[in-house]
């Protein structure tokens, strides 16, 4: 079994900083990451590897310092890691990035075997748009499962897989043929310690360096700056809140009684709720 895993190299969400001026993201001194819903994908392949056997590789396209993540990965336990990077990617959103990715992951396929699953997270801390593991699913022609809670089964004979996915409302319990795409949600699982095995392999270990021509990227006007239409218009750090916390009396209550407190002091902050009950009540 050959999973790939697309993980992608974050600044750390505590230590960003937005410039006063051109409201734009300060990456300058700011620590980086993988980004940690990665980490829950990498995880996931690592074990199902760990279970049914084969290989897993990692993928990520970035600056020269996102083999830095990619060490990481090898030091989670990752087989072979492989960073996209050339300066025409420079400026990249969601539509050029999913191309590029895509395309890189056909020439995994044609190298070391066509993958059986490719896992991302949900999506990054940086973009939140949860777009680039859909992308990548269309382009590659791939059934997509997105927001997997869980793997709940995978048969190799069958060439199949079974997940649980969340949804609003529920879970929903979907079966479906490999090859595929998985998205999946923080909490899946629990990233493991990398053993000192591992990490002395991850620092001697060649980290496979593609450009978009190695990668097999012929239209190089749809990657970087020229291939996305996304423009971005203003980023800003939200205002502080100036509403205080309310105080509710807990002396002399069980907490039956300090509950009936919790909901009478909501309902008066915010009245909509309990009316809506009391028309539910009603029948309305």
């Amino acid at each position: 079994m050959h999973s790939v895993v697309c993980i992608k190299q974050v600044p750390d969400s505590g230590q960003i900083r937005v410039h006063p001026v051109t409201n734009t993201i300060m990456r300058q001194g700011v620590p980086t990451i993988i980004n940690p819903y990665d980490l829950f994908a990498l995880e996931a392949a690592l074990r199902l590897r760990d279970r049914h056997g084969g290989e897993v590789t990692v993928l990520t396209m970035g600056p020269p310092m996102a083999a830095d993540s990619l060490r990481k990965a090898l030091g989670f336990g990752a087989d072979r890691a492989v960073l996209l990077t050339d300066r025409v990617f420079a400026g990249s959103d969601t539509l050029a990035t999913s191309f590029a990715l895509a395309t890189a992951i056909g020439r995994i396929g044609e190298t070391w075997g066509p993958p059986d699953i490719v896992f991302t997270g949900k999506q990054t801390i940086d973009g939140d748009t949860a777009q680039v593991g859909p992308g990548i699913a269309k382009r590659l022609n791939l059934t997509q499962l997105t927001y997997v809670a869980r793997i709940a089964e995978l048969d190799l004979a069958a060439r199949s897989v079974t997940v649980e996915r969340r949804a609003e409302g529920g879970v929903q319990v979907l079966r479906t043929r490999l090859p595929c795409l998985v998205t999946v949600l923080e909490g899946i699982n629990e990233m493991r310690r990398g053993s000192l095995a591992e990490a002395l392999r991850a620092a001697r270990a060649e980290i496979v360096t593609w450009s978009a021509r190695e990668a097999g990227i012929a239209d190089i006007a749809r990657c970087g700056l020229r291939g996305s239409p996304t423009v971005v218009k203003r980023v800003f750090a939200p205002a502080s809140r100036a509403e205080k916390a309310a105080l509710v009396p807990t002396h002399g209550r069980d907490a039956a009684g300090l509950a009936e407190g919790l909901i009478e002091a909501l309902f008066a902050r915010s009245p909509g709720p309990e009316d809506d009950l009391a028309r539910l009540a009603a029948g309305q």
